[in-house]
């Protein structure tokens, strides 16, 4: 995984737990980079895991919540770093269905060895759009909250509704229901 991946969710700790949270993530854990993450660095997806159960843990929240809660964080990191990106669609399912064929190759450009999630996209009907999710990682709750964040980005008002097409997770179709 890409190293922002990292400083950004301990970024999120220290700010929804405090730096001493991120202290204890970091010493309570053996990881094979020390804990020492740059935004370009890659590293062992096992980190993370290793990271975000250590703090469901120590917080007492689950891990599909701590990940959908940095999916939203990480989403509003990359609305101020990377504006041009959600500046170019007018709405959220425009946004969504750009992630695979725009912001992925554009990143790929930047980091050929990114090791990215793909995402298919169809708009069965008005109002709808469905995204399958597809990733060795089983981190749908981290994409759920990324998906949660756009809503909010582009005040849209709609439902999420989750199905795993493969039981291992590293398969999940979303179905986002635009509310009027």
């Amino acid at each position: 995984m890409k190293g922002v991946v990292f400083t950004e969710f301990l970024d999120m700790v220290e700010d929804k737990f405090g730096y001493d949270m991120v202290d204890t993530l970091l010493d309570s854990n053996e990881l094979p980079s020390g804990g020492v993450y740059t935004a370009v660095g890659t590293y062992q997806h096992a980190e993370m895991v290793q990271l975000v159960t250590t703090l469901s843990q120590e917080s007492k929240l689950d891990v599909p919540t701590l990940l959908k809660t940095y999916g939203k964080h990480l989403f509003t990191r990359f609305k101020a770093g990377y504006p041009a990106f959600i500046n170019a669609a007018d709405n959220a399912f425009d946004f969504l269905e750009s992630i695979e064929h725009y912001i992925h190759v554009e990143v790929r450009k930047l980091y050929p060895d990114a090791e990215l999630p793909s995402f298919e996209t169809n708009r069965p009907q008005e109002g709808t759009l469905e995204m399958i999710y597809k990733s060795e990682r089983k981190m749908a709750d981290f994409a759920e909250g990324l998906i949660e964040g756009t809503l909010e980005h582009f005040q849209m008002q709609g439902s999420i509704l989750r199905e795993k097409i493969k039981p291992d997770g590293s398969e999940v179709r979303f179905t986002i229901k635009k509310e009027a």
